[in-house]
């Protein structure tokens, strides 16, 4: 059985605007996280990553779709079986500063976890296991303890997050671009932990916009554009061999070690109305290269409009009155169809943990 499922997960914002209307952030997103499996989650800002994260930890409500743990529905867990729930499942986030009440010592995180979980645990024993808890992520006690937040570096507060997700009986870390504001050697520290504690048997969702980090640390890799899933597989598949227009897009954006960056761009992604990508041979074809161009960006900006167009339609249509459009199929449903899925056959399922 697996750990964690997410199965057609949909979710719309209302947007900020006068005008209203929604936006949708995920349009049907479905993937399963296993026992031991690190599974990278890419894509550019504004892609839905965080917005998946938050829906797993349940700090957002979708707006359809279900996230099965261990096969139970979170959305039906009651507020005891919520706190169980968030025992198996933690989450750790970008700015560790944040997660921090700065007048406080920064081991207070530890307090609140004990006084929710464990309030009957002697303080020899409470000691005892976060001593164990700051062994594993490589920290030693006395350089953290009882100090306050802006004593300690940000690789410091970052692990100790990861700490206290460790005290509890963690299944599932969401890792929501947990290294994006570490110093490379930090970076290097965590990512290493991260494979320490999937080995153990802790399945990671690792969020992240840096295509050479997922590649490091994940055993299948996950590109998100506009809240939806284009291309999915095991790592060394997606990297080394990308089908889908925009994993490649992303791939030629990557700076080579060594090489002077001369980076000549794809141009944009000609996508229809439904968000799927146009055929390459369409857009070369066409009689001249600048005017193709102008239009393939000029699709990606009416994708956008026809999307908050179809969906503030079909919420006139709901509402009812002079404004209400009839229409034959749901334009919501329209606006959340998300593009052709690519997705590569496994070779093997995940291997147990060592």
């Amino acid at each position: 059985m697996s750990t964690l499922k997410v199965d057609q997960v949909s979710k719309l914002f209302r947007a900020t605007s006068r005008a209203g209307g929604l936006t949708p952030a995920l349009r049907k997103v479905s993937f399963e996280l296993n026992q031991g499996e690190v599974i990278s989650l890419i894509g550019e800002s504004g892609s839905g990553k965080t917005t998946i994260g938050k829906v797993i930890l349940r700090l957002v409500t979708p707006t359809s779709g279900t996230v099965t743990f261990d096969g139970k529905d979170i959305a039906k867990y009651s507020q005891r079986g919520l706190r169980d729930y968030y025992r198996h499942v933690q989450g750790v986030f970008q700015d560790p500063f944040s997660s921090y009440n700065p007048i406080y010592r920064a081991d207070r995180v530890f307090e609140l976890v004990r006084g929710s979980y464990f309030p009957h645990v002697s303080d020899k024993d409470w000691h005892g296991k976060i001593e164990a808890a700051l062994d594993a992520v490589t920290l030693n006690p006395g350089d953290v303890l009882g100090k306050y937040p802006h004593q300690l570096s940000g690789g410091q507060q970052q692990r100790l997050l990861i700490a206290r997700a460790l005290l509890l009986d963690v299944k599932v870390l969401v890792a929501d671009e947990i290294i994006s504001m570490l110093d490379a050697s930090t970076r290097v520290d965590v990512l290493n932990l991260l494979v320490k504690l999937k080995r153990s048997g802790l399945a990671i969702l690792f969020v992240t916009h840096d295509l050479s980090l997922g590649n490091y640390v994940s055993d299948r890799t996950i590109i998100m554009r506009q809240g939806a899933i284009v291309e999915m597989g095991a790592t060394g598949k997606v990297f080394g061999n990308p089908q889908h227009d925009y994993t490649r897009m992303l791939l030629s954006a990557v700076p080579e070690l060594h090489k002077k960056w001369q980076h000549t761009p794809l141009g944009p992604v000609a996508v229809a109305s439904n968000g799927s990508a146009v055929a390459t041979d369409t857009i070369e074809s066409a009689p001249n290269g600048r005017v193709a161009s102008a239009l393939a960006h000029a699709s990606l900006l009416d994708e956008q409009a026809h999307t908050e167009q179809v969906v503030k339609r079909d919420f006139r249509a709901r509402l009812g009155g002079s404004r209400a459009v009839n229409t034959g199929k749901s334009a919501v449903a329209v606006a959340l169809e998300p593009p052709p899925l690519i997705e590569f056959e496994p070779d093997h399922w995940v291997a147990e943990p060592e």
